[in-house]
């Protein structure tokens, strides 16, 4: 996918690219490095080269980003004497190692600027200033100790720290927040970098999925360049997918789709990423003015700025180039401004920029860009395997059930309870603890009125409690006490709690027999059944299966299951996403590993389409200027299907005063009944358009006292090759 999303970010009109290097992704053990696959770091900056962008590389090597140890190799923890991201030899040693081990990589490819590669800067740890004090002054030394080691690689492009207060020249400190246009660096030599723009957050289980509105994101960067910034960046433009075991925090789903401008799946996210493609281009035509010019700053307005917080900040250069942003930060008044003699309407909460100091070509609350609406689509899996004697294929499932225990000799007994990290090293989620509580038949936990209990306290995640074989309940939390009923017998009874990613058999007999490799060798202990079973727990089913249809992105519904892990021909997918280049034609080894219990048979992939794209624009866009209402400047709307669709109808177009969001637009009391015939004349067939709300196409003077606006809805299908027939 690297390629695509790269040409898609450069589209939106990013110039550079930022990445993280993830320590434990790369050197599995001490000296054991790893570069292949996914993370192949020389080719995915030889593809941003490529492609003609910057890079910034952010090696950390603690990078936190929600991954797993922040990036830090579980093996260190077990080096005696460590203590991580202080001044501590142990860590510093390996810490500075794996570094100057990155550095002269990309050297020996000469990837830094220097050398005329890609990379323009480069970062070290992360975050660290929201830490430092906790570890007195061992953390200032570290602080100090970071910076002095990273000057030492001498890769001749500038080190950053992000949100560090108290590191030397020449490192540059930097900005991590929604907002940064009030951020000073410490130098005043350094520039003004943001090295995180969050568009929106992470995702946790049960939480509602987070969002940043577009016109939000657009106003910070406006904000931010208008007060002198000088590198913007987004985290995450593209968040994409923690894939196996890489997501890293309390209940942090594998999905990192962040509400980026680039969705999960490598889709562009409208109108997000289309509202901040045209910020960047309106940001690129005040360059010269914003890296040549003076800044001058005057508030719009007697006692303005004071009461009302709306300023404009003009940057003007030698040559007479000018360029001007004019911003509003009341959250809720639009406000009428006089600048350089023209009147403008400041919308609440937004920055119009003017490259000419004349012409408002971009106003961060105005969204010009086209919506949609992304559906799931379901596919039922399609058998790889014909049917025994016939030439006919059917789905036919494997399984493997999981005892509830001990599967194999202990790896060692204990009295009391062990933490789980230290025990299974994280090469795996799972640990089994087992005990046995005998019951003479006179037990009063035994009589008819008695409820016994289990009592569990946790510093988490999630247990499974299972009594002779039988689940009894599921508690989880970050860190819980449960009280969950048990069912007891006279006799032994079996206790065995199957502990997921907390903290004495280490892992699940399933993970042992690596029943996820695509390997003939293991299938004896599969059972094939064309029936597999439903609400069973510990249960392993395989499927062989052929791609889904199409090209679109593709991902995993499994609404039917409660929890587990899922792998497509040995690589472990997370939860939703699976890459189309993971695929095989046909014959892909799907395996689910159910901890509670679902119904496989529901088990659909899904693609990810466009189903239908929407605009809605105003009278009063492009210019924002009052004067100019009756000018000849037009407003615009804009359509364009993705890929190889076009436009096949009109579902709605209103103009006049119509409601609602794409997907659910209804006209108002005023409108053209000519609407769909201009539109479809306009748009039909076609995989991109535009409609100009001109008097020759729509009725200017119906509502003369109403704002119109033009909504429409399209749909979007594949568009079928042309066929020729010849006599």
């Amino acid at each position: 996918m690297w390629p695509g999303l790269v040409e898609l970010a450069k589209e939106g009109g990013a110039n550079a690219i930022d990445t993280y290097v993830f320590w434990n992704g790369h050197e599995l053990s001490p000296d054991n490095y790893y570069f292949e696959g996914r993370f192949d770091l020389v080719r995915f900056v030889k593809i941003v080269q490529q492609a003609r962008m910057y890079m910034i590389l952010r090696i950390g090597p603690f990078v936190s980003a929600e991954w797993n140890f922040g990036g830090v190799p579980v093996w260190l923890h077990y080096v005696p004497g460590t203590v991580f991201r202080t001044d501590n030899e142990p860590w510093k040693y390996y810490m500075e190692k794996f570094t100057t081990y990155i550095v002269k990589l990309l050297k020996q490819e000469k990837l830094f600027a220097s050398q005329g590669g890609p990379i323009i800067l480069a970062q070290i740890e992360n975050e660290y200033g929201s830490s430092e004090q906790s570890y007195g002054d061992g953390g200032k030394r570290y602080a100090q100790w970071c910076a002095k080691m990273a000057l030492s690689q001498n890769i001749g492009v500038p080190w950053i720290m992000c949100q560090q207060w108290d590191i030397p020249d020449p490192v540059i400190n930097t900005c991590n927040a929604f907002y940064c246009h009030d951020f000073v660096p410490i130098s005043v030599k350094s520039p003004k970098i943001w090295t995180e723009n969050w568009p929106g957050w992470l995702n946790l289980f049960v939480w509602p999925t987070p969002h940043r509105p577009a016109e939000d994101i657009a106003y910070a960067v406006a904000r931010f360049f208008q007060k002198g910034g000088s590198v913007h960046n987004y985290y995450m433009y593209h968040g994409g997918t923690n894939f196996g075991r890489t997501a890293g925090g309390v209940f942090i789903t594998t999905s990192y789709d962040y509400d980026a401008p680039i969705d999960e799946y490598g889709l562009a996210r409208f109108p997000k990423w289309g509202h901040l493609k045209e910020l960047h281009e309106v940001i690129k035509l005040c360059e010269k003015a914003l890296l040549d010019g003076e800044t001058t700053n005057m508030s719009l307005g007697p006692l303005l700025e004071v009461t009302f917080p709306s300023s404009a900040d003009v940057y003007t250069d030698a040559s007479g180039g000018c360029a001007a942003f004019l911003s509003n930060s009341d959250n809720k008044t639009d406000r009428i401004v006089q600048f350089r003699n023209t009147t403008f309407n400041l919308p609440a909460w937004s920055v119009s920029i003017l490259p000419d100091c004349k012409n408002v070509e971009f106003n961060s609350a105005k969204v010009r860009s086209q919506s949609s609406v992304v559906d799931m689509v379901p596919e039922e899996l399609q058998s790889s395997v014909l049917l025994p004697n016939t030439d006919m294929k059917a789905l036919q499932w494997e399984v493997f059930v999981e005892n509830p225990g001990m599967w194999g000799e202990p790896d060692f007994s204990i009295t009391g309870f062990v933490d789980q990290i230290n025990i299974t090293k994280d090469t795996t989620d799972y640990m089994w603890l087992t005990t046995s509580l005998y019951l003479d038949s006179n037990e009063t936990l035994l009589e008819d009125d008695s409820s016994p209990v289990l009592s569990l306290k946790s510093n988490g995640h999630a247990v499974h409690v299972f009594v002779d074989q039988e689940l009894q309940g599921s508690p989880y939390g970050g860190k819980f006490t449960a009280e969950i009923p048990i069912s007891l017998k006279a006799g032994k009874n079996e206790i065995a709690l199957l502990s997921m990613t907390v903290g004495l058999t280490i892992g699940l007999e399933g993970e042992q027999l690596n029943l996820y490799k695509d390997d003939d060798l293991k299938s004896f202990n599969w059972v094939p059944t064309i029936e597999p079973p439903k609400r069973q727990p510990l249960t392993w089913y395989k499927a062989v299966v052929d791609a889904p249809s199409g090209n679109e992105p593709i991902g995993l519904d499994m609404t039917d299951m409660w929890k587990g892990l899922a792998w497509l021909n040995g690589e472990q997918i997370g939860r939703y996403h699976i890459p189309r280049a993971w695929f095989k034609p046909s014959g892909n080894v799907l395996v689910i590993f159910e901890e509670r219990g679902g119904d496989p048979t529901k088990i659909r992939f899904s693609k990810r389409k466009v189903s239908s794209i929407c605009s809605l624009v105003s009278e009063d866009h492009p210019s924002i200027s009052v004067e100019s209402r009756s000018s000849a400047v037009s407003s615009v709307g804009k359509l364009s299907c993705p890929g190889n669709t076009h436009i096949s109808s009109i579902r709605f177009a209103s103009f006049g005063n119509p409601s609602g969001a794409c997907g659910s637009y209804t006209r108002g009391d005023c409108h053209d009944p000519n609407s769909v015939s201009v539109v479809e004349k306009a748009c039909l067939n076609k995989r991109e358009c535009t409609i100009k709300l001109t008097d020759e196409n729509f009725n200017q003077a119906a509502c003369p006292d109403t704002v119109k606006k033009l909504a429409v809805e399209a749909n979007c299908q594949v568009s079928e090759p042309l066929r020729w027939t010849s006599i």
